[in-house]
């Protein structure tokens, strides 16, 4: 291993106007930077991506231009020298990178973010400033998982630490997929320091940047995912590679602890960074249903489609803002919230990946800058959030929880602070230490049962808005139904694969979600702009209804067209279809 000379970390210090500036400032310059995504000549392109996808290539001039912008500071805390302070933040300077190739998300550096978690939340000031000077100096950190069952490659397979007379650890085993493996010289390695499974199994420990001292750490043959191609996955072995005892992080035993409570992080973070991706399909779906229309409007079997996808997005980005909010202001009580963005949110984008299918039509399958990200996406999305496993995982947190959140929570809680369902609005300074991984607490289902009351005492504020109120009550009447299966569930956590159980988390993530979009439309309350209109939010309940199979009532036909005209006029002017609406370069 080769140490990192933090050169880029001095040079970032000497560009105070860039640290210094507000995060809507950092998006758009990094927006601008990367410049138009359907200009085929632009070298941060669609096209430009496509190619390198296709070679199985790092787009190695838009990492320059991403290092040149200092990116990786995005992902080191503010006390350590660099700009992380609120994860919702983060997320809007990432979305016009993964607005255009979530490979380069993920390969350029967010993954570092979720390695150096574990030593942000419990790593001591040497460890932490350690990572801080690898990141600021350019370079990278890569994660090592432990083992999960009925895995992909990713997850397959883990590291084995021996404890030695000196006090260190011993290293030996081997990864068959670590992304950035060949690229850096530091890893964050969850290892196996106990035979026995259970929560003191695994321990954390901190890997290089400087080359150890014997032993020996093999770089394996490159392994070639489905999706993503343009990311380095390899294979990692160590073969008796010590380390001192300097490397723990945290106790021995804290792995199992210390992964439920960063990978937090990743669980909002991925969602709310990869649905910028669906972001640009859908604006693709809007360019084929319009082309060549000479009123500008798609033909009627388009309308739909395009009015759902787009409030779907609006849905996903309420959760997953919510969740990224929740992790700052109330960071004791975000465990659970957090594993439901992650469990809910990519069945929701796949689908709508597939709805927008049938917009696309013939234009799915052109390789060109205008539609060639769409199939690249539909690979994409799977790998970006570890299939299966990352779903499993997410399950593994909320079943055991039901039938406690029934019997003492739900009906029960108080509601969480009204700033929770605030887009961009200011935040306390997120503190990994903060991050637990016990809460009981239910934040968004007394939201829900408070935000139906209030619409019950609105009704004669306009058809809509009883739509919406009937909306709302379906759902708390199926929290109700939730609640009575779920107090039947065993209370011991062994159901936490029964198939039953399995389907009752379903259920809850997807009230969850409608809560997420409750709340957020609340939160615009008082103003005029589309997100302050109930029309987004009953469409986008609506569809989370019938995903349930509830009895939804009729939407009345204006909900549609007032979607539809909101997601036209934004993709004519050029803005994001998320909840911020932000300018975009093309």
């Amino acid at each position: 291993m080769t140490a990192v000379v933090p050169a880029a970390h001095r040079a970032a210090q000497e560009r105070p106007r860039v640290l210094d500036a507000g995060e809507p400032e950092r998006a758009a310059r990094l927006e601008e930077a990367l410049g138009d995504p359907f200009d085929p000549a632009n070298p941060h392109g669609h096209q430009a991506l496509l190619r390198a996808d296709d070679a199985r290539e790092v787009p190695e001039a838009t990492e320059a231009l991403l290092a040149r912008a200092g990116l990786a500071a995005e992902f080191v805390p503010h006390d350590l020298g660099g700009r992380l302070t609120d994860l919702e933040q983060l997320a809007r300077v990432l979305r016009p990178l993964f607005r255009r190739d979530l490979a380069l998300g993920y390969g350029f550096g967010i993954t570092s973010l979720f390695a150096a978690s574990a030593v942000w939340t419990a790593g001591d000031p040497r460890q932490q400033r350690t990572l801080a000077d690898v990141l600021l100096g350019g370079g990278r950190v890569s994660i090592v998982h432990r083992e999960v069952a009925h895995a992909n490659a990713i997850l397959r397979n883990e590291l084995t630490a021996v404890r030695t007379p000196d006090g260190g650890f011993l290293l030996n085993g081997r990864k068959d997929a670590v992304i950035n493996a060949a690229r850096t010289d530091t890893f964050v390695a969850y290892a196996r320091t106990s035979p026995e499974d259970g929560p003191g199994s695994h321990s954390v420990l901190l890997l290089g940047p400087e080359p150890p001292r014997s032993g020996e750490v093999r770089r394996l043959a490159r392994a070639e995912t489905p999706g993503m191609r343009g990311a380095h996955f390899s294979g990692l072995e160590l073969a008796d590679v010590p380390v001192p005892d300097s490397a723990l992080v945290g106790e021995v035993g804290d792995g199992v602890s210390l992964a439920l409570r960063s990978f937090q992080i990743s669980h909002c973070l991925i969602p709310g960074t990869v649905l910028a991706g669906v972001d640009s399909v859908l604006r693709q779906a809007v360019r084929a249903a319009t082309e060549n229309r000479p009123d500008g409007r798609p033909a009627r079997r388009g309308q739909r489609a395009l009015a759902g996808v787009f409030a779907d997005l609006l849905a996903c980005d309420a959760m997953a803002v919510t969740g990224l909010r929740a992790l700052s202001l109330v960071p004791q009580d975000a465990y659970l919230l957090a594993a439901a963005v992650k469990y809910t949110m990519p069945d929701l984008l796949r689908e709508d990946l597939e709805e927008l299918a049938t917009v696309l039509g013939a234009r799915g399958y052109d390789r060109g800058p205008l539609y060639g990200g769409f199939q690249k996406l539909g690979r994409d999305l799977p790998v970006a959030g570890l299939g299966h496993s990352g779903t499993a995982v997410c399950q593994a947190v909320l079943v055991p929880q039901l039938s406690t959140l029934a019997r003492t929570t739900w009906f029960r809680s108080d509601e969480p602070p009204a700033e929770l369902f605030r887009p961009g609005a200011p935040l306390p300074a997120f503190d990994h230490r903060r991050l637990a991984h016990f809460g009981m607490e239910d934040l968004l289902t007394a939201t829900l049962i408070a935000a139906a009351d209030r619409l019950d005492a609105q009704r004669s504020h306009g058809p809509l808005h009883d739509t919406l109120a009937s909306i709302a009550r379906m759902f708390v009447d199926e929290l109700r139904i939730l609640r009575a299966r779920c107090v039947a569930l065993s209370a011991s956590g062994s159901t936490a694969f029964d198939p039953q159980a399995c389907a009752l988390a379903d259920r809850y993530a997807l009230v969850l979600a409608a809560a997420a979009c409750l709340g957020v439309w609340e939160g615009q309350a008082g103003g005029d702009s589309f997100l302050a209109r109930p029309a987004w939010a009953v469409l986008a309940l609506s569809r989370i209804g019938r995903r349930l199979g509830a009895p939804v009532p009729e939407t009345p036909p204006e909900v549609d067209q007032e979607v539809l005209a909101e997601v036209l006029q934004r993709c004519r002017e050029g803005r994001s279809l998320d909840l911020y609406a932000t300018q975009l370069a093309g």
